[in-house]
């Protein structure tokens, strides 16, 4: 009895074979720093830039610093060659590079911002 057990047992181990593999979807393309992020992609060792147009400017410094930018350069973007003293008068009109692009955080990016009273 015990000989037919284990032999029945090594007969259903022998005829059950592992799932079929499903064939794997090729991985995405890898993201460039300085390139614009293709959604579906990973972003190799730059941080992905944010949307910061249309945010007051001290929102906006805050926003790229919580994504990890912190070399920050700013301009008026009226070309008055204001200095930007009180930031949260200020609104972002412009950022080099956009938002969506995968940079290096020792990187600088510029933010061209108007008064909002302008």
């Amino acid at each position: 009895m015990r000989k037919a057990l284990l032999a029945g047992l090594l007969l259903l181990a022998a005829c059950s074979s592992p799932p079929p593999q499903q064939p794997q979807p090729p991985p995405p393309a890898e993201a460039v720093i300085g390139q614009t992020v293709v959604p579906g992609t990973k972003a190799p060792s730059g941080n992905l830039v944010p949307n910061v147009v249309g945010m007051d400017h001290q929102d906006a410094q805050n926003a790229l610093q919580a994504a990890g930018f912190y070399v920050l350069g700013e301009e008026d973007a009226t070309g008055r060659n204001r200095k930007l003293i009180i930031d949260h008068n200020w609104v972002v009109v412009e950022q080099i590079p956009k938002a969506g692009t995968v940079l290096d955080p020792k990187q600088r990016i510029t933010l061209r911002s108007k008064k909002k009273d302008d």
